[in-house]
């Protein structure tokens, strides 16, 4: 069959078990961050990337499609997010040259 990728936040319950994950913005984490700035006199009006080392992006596992995610998938992702995390596994960031190497 066919499966969704949601992206933006947990898109997972409008199909449970038709869309495999979720790619989220943690939009809440950049806001938590923000308010903390603030209330620690050390907020900057300036751009702030948040990666899977800042917890700004992640992946969404829940109930509603836990039956379509294996172990052995989530072993994967949770080593690349390890890996990444740890500078072993480089990301290219696109908006830096316009170019996809892949």
């Amino acid at each position: 069959g066919k499966l969704g990728i949601g992206v933006d936040s947990n898109q997972n319950g409008l199909q449970p078990g038709k869309v495999l994950t979720s790619m989220l913005k943690r939009v809440d984490v950049a806001v938590y961050n923000s308010f903390m700035d603030v209330k620690n006199d050390k907020f900057a009006a300036d751009i702030q990337n948040l990666g899977l080392k800042e917890d700004g992006v992640g992946v969404a596992l829940d109930d509603n499609n836990k039956a379509l995610v294996t172990p052995e998938m989530t072993a994967a992702v949770d080593k690349a997010k390890a890996d990444i995390v740890a500078g072993t596994v480089t990301v290219h960031d696109y908006m830096s040259d316009e170019k996809c190497p892949y």
